[in-house]
């Protein structure tokens, strides 16, 4: 029987071996090389607004949101959000998603910003940012830039850097 329903809770330190497990298995070591990866080290993630998804006791998902900067103005960075291959197409992702989701925006957070397919992450909020307004130090493609306006946020514009 497949599983549909996920125990969703806030993650702890306990979690971080399986999480990286789970990244290694999804990303590879070539994810060390990735722009949203990249900006990501060093900074911690925000432990209010990072969960993980549940099949019995084990870690089957996992999303986390950081603090970044986009010019001068403060806003989160989501990923990696990342499903054990034996749960995938089972709605823990989209689980994952309303959750993060739903506790930025009752935190206050205006803005989160992804690198991600758009078909996915649209029915959370997210549309394409246009070109040129956001810029990341490295490579993206601009058709995977994806923001959300949270609170009545203002799109807005510049350069991201890690840590708010």
């Amino acid at each position: 029987m497949k599983q549909t329903t996920w125990v969703i809770r806030p993650e702890d330190a306990t979690d971080n071996d399986a999480i990286e497990a789970l990244q290694a298995e999804a990303f590879g070591p070539g994810r060390f090389a990735r722009t949203a990866f990249r900006i990501r080290e060093n900074v911690a993630h925000r432990e209010d607004l990072s969960f993980v998804g549940l099949a019995g006791g084990e870690v089957a998902g996992s999303i986390r949101l950081t603090p970044i900067t986009i010019g001068g103005t403060d806003a989160l960075l989501l990923g990696p959000l990342t499903v054990s291959p034996d749960f995938k197409n089972r709605g823990l992702g989209k689980a994952l998603m309303r959750t993060a989701m739903e506790a930025a925006a009752a935190a206050g957070d205006r803005i989160v910003l992804l690198v991600g397919d758009a078909p996915y992450y649209s029915p959370f909020g997210f549309r394409q940012v246009p070109p040129g307004r956001i810029t990341l130090p490295g490579p993206v493609d601009p058709a995977r830039l994806l923001i959300a306006l949270l609170n009545d946020g203002d799109l807005p514009s510049g350069m991201v850097h890690g840590g708010a």
